[in-house]
């Protein structure tokens, strides 16, 4: 199972993406948790990350992240239209490809 963390200022605005996401994996077949929580909850989770993703309004957050991170999983911004739109097929994607580089 591929566990992808998404972080944003509170941890409520990603909750619909989140919900998006969970359904565009059930549907390609692909065993995910997926799971949004705020900047300052980072530490609490990132341990268990295969990979974090950020939400554009928390993308200067990206560099202490990287080093909370220290190689071991990538760490990337989401795409600040798939954000805008919702589109959890598009951000799943972007989580699947950066697991799977």
């Amino acid at each position: 199972m591929k566990n992808i963390v998404l972080v944003c200022a509170a941890g409520m605005s990603t909750s619909l993406l989140v919900t998006k996401m969970q359904q565009a994996a059930t549907a390609k077949g692909e065993e995910c948790n997926i799971n949004a929580y705020s900047v300052s909850e980072i530490n609490n989770v990132i341990n268990d990350a295969d990979v974090v993703l950020l939400g554009p309004q928390v993308r200067y957050q990206k560099d202490s992240i990287e080093k909370l991170a220290d190689g071991r999983m990538p760490v990337d911004v989401i795409d600040m239209a798939a954000y805008g739109t919702m589109n959890g097929e598009k951000v799943l994607g972007q989580a699947l490809d950066l697991i799977n580089k």
